[in-house]
């Protein structure tokens, strides 16, 4: 017998967890799962192979009925091989209950699209793609979805510069929209954030840095 999630508290809640984990890893014995409990949540480590086989039995197992897809995003770690995490969060309205799955990947191989069984994952996993360049195999129209046409790179790897490659302005004389590599003018300034009037000294609140 299940306990709803807000009856739970400490021990009882990873107790809790900690069973749907056993329960998972022991019925998928050939995905590579394995599991995790921090910070009261359970997160599940897949092999990108079995991604799709594991996202079908946490929402069609009558213990399980992790129904609902949240959310997908990506993280970053360039020190790794497989630099990439792709993390899938899903909830269990029956259980009242939430889970992470994880699985590795590198810049060049693909990750099966979540699509066939999590239709919402859809916007989800072009946002990845556009942002960490995360290729999903089997997505039927995986292109760019927050930046724009010709964008160069995917700006929330932690190897892409603050300031990008290309900015954008608008020409008045020319009346349109032009695309401009980044130009930086001065590499170093001192701002005076007491004062609204860099180079007008003394005015009144600088006082204020003084020791």
């Amino acid at each position: 017998m299940w306990t709803r999630r807000d009856d739970l508290t400490g021990g009882a809640m990873d107790d809790a967890l900690k069973a749907i984990g056993d329960r998972i890893v022991a019925a998928l014995p050939g995905a590579g799962l394995s599991a995790r409990i921090a910070f009261g949540e359970l997160t599940l480590n897949a092999n990108a192979g079995s991604l799709l086989q594991t996202l079908t039995f946490l929402r069609d197992d009558a213990e399980c009925q992790f129904i609902c897809f949240t959310d997908l995003c990506g993280a970053d770690y360039p020190e790794r091989e497989k630099r990439f995490d792709v993390v899938y969060q899903l909830l269990s309205p029956k259980k009242n209950l939430r889970v992470r799955v994880k699985v590795q990947t590198d810049e060049a191989t693909p990750v099966p699209s979540a699509i066939p069984v999590f239709p919402a994952a859809n916007w989800c996993e072009r946002e990845t793609y556009d942002l960490f360049g995360i290729i999903f195999d089997g997505h039927p129209d995986l292109r760019r979805i927050l930046t724009d046409y010709g964008f160069e790179g995917h700006p929330l790897r932690k190897d892409f510069p603050m300031t990008g490659f290309v900015e954008v302005r608008y020409d008045d004389q020319e009346k349109r929209v032009l695309y401009e590599p980044v130009r930086l003018n001065q590499e170093f300034r001192q701002f005076d954030f007491l004062s609204p009037w860099e180079g007008a000294s003394p005015l009144p609140g600088d006082e204020k840095a003084k020791p």
